[in-house]
């Protein structure tokens, strides 16, 4: 498995990192080790999970993912694993926060509260990469970006990241840490894929010139570009067959992932990696990793089987040929996720 830095710092990560968000509910807590034990025995040293976790968030939940990945941690040795989590962020926007009675907030006593949460359900003393889970872009930057900094000098956290934000607010906090002389962001976790390019619009540029890396979420488009959901399957247990049935937030993401532009976008991409001689997972992921603002990529599973797809991408570079094939696919059906 291939390693890449995290933007600036010291710490290089696997360029495929698993991530856990359907930990204790998608997966229950056997299958979720044996996933994170072929992880590991596959070489990848970088996992992901989040206080929020499992998703859908669900206070009667919230934290169970920690705990497992916890228990886990224990079976190995500390130091051989990049762990990274996040703190929720505000709870008055589309996202409800699932703990601290879903008053969350990006301030230093929720940031504090949050990791002193995290490090008990982990049981660990620290964590690699700490992460603001989404933004507050009506609150001051600075009092957040002040709180992580002195989470890093205490020794609590190694390095600082940001999920789901825009280039505003990732200019906004880089300047504030510059100003204040504090830990800068070196990661941003947001959602990249096939069928969801709008990162390169402006964000990739942002992360080039201030030597920021994305770690993209759901190269699999939500589950999407395994073709799961073709010719109108919705299958049972599957994560957006479950969400359209749910109303609210959940119908509209579940909406925004499976819609006719995703299924004809998908239709040729599997078609692509037919004529590749390799699954459609396979190239997505592979896809993902091949960008110079990548840094590792997030992929997820439910159960074991999975993985074999996943994992065969690990040391795989696309043709030319094959990603100009792809680039004509974005060309024809835009914006496909909206």
């Amino acid at each position: 498995m291939k390693t890449r830095r995290l933007g600036k710092s010291a710490i290089h990560v696997s360029d495929i990192c698993m991530g856990t968000m359907t930990f204790g509910t998608g997966a229950d807590e056997a299958a979720s080790i044996r996933i994170l034990d072929k992880s590991f025995d596959a070489g990848i040293n970088f996992f992901d999970t989040a206080e929020n976790y499992p998703v859908p968030p669900d206070a009667k939940y919230a934290g169970v993912t920690e705990e497992i990945v916890g228990r886990w941690l224990k079976t190995k040795d500390r130091d051989s694993i990049i762990l990274a989590t996040k703190v929720c962020g505000p709870s008055h926007g589309w996202i409800k926060g699932s703990m601290r009675a879903g008053m969350t907030a990006l301030d230093r006593h929720n940031i504090v509260r949050a990791l002193e949460g995290s490090l008990r359900r982990l049981g660990t003393d620290y964590v690699d990469l700490y992460q603001t889970h989404w933004p507050d872009h009506g609150a001051r930057y600075e009092e957040a970006m002040r709180a992580l900094d002195d989470l890093v000098q205490a020794g609590k956290v190694r390095v600082i990241g940001c999920s789901n934000e825009t280039s505003w607010g990732l200019m906004k906090s880089l300047a504030a840490s510059d100003a204040g002389g504090w830990a800068r962001y070196d990661t941003i976790q947001n959602n990249f894929s096939l069928n969801n390019r709008r990162f390169e619009d402006e964000l990739a540029q942002v992360c080039r010139q201030e030597g920021v890396s994305l770690i993209p979420y759901s190269p699999l488009g939500g589950g999407m570009l395994s073709g799961k959901y073709q010719n109108g399957a919705r299958p049972q247990g599957a994560r957006f067959s479950r969400y359209l049935q749910m109303g609210g937030r959940q119908e509209a993401m579940a909406k925004r992932f499976v819609n006719d532009k995703t299924l004809a976008s998908t239709e040729r991409f599997m078609a692509i990696a037919a004529e590749a001689g390799i699954g459609v997972v396979t190239l997505a992921t592979a896809w993902s990793k091949q960008h110079d603002f990548v840094a590792s990529t997030i992929v997820g599973a439910t159960h074991e089987d999975q993985l074999p797809d996943i994992f065969a991408a690990a040391d795989l570079t696309l043709s030319p040929e094959v990603m100009k094939a792809c680039n004509a696919v974005t060309k024809d059906i835009l914006y496909p996720m909206g």
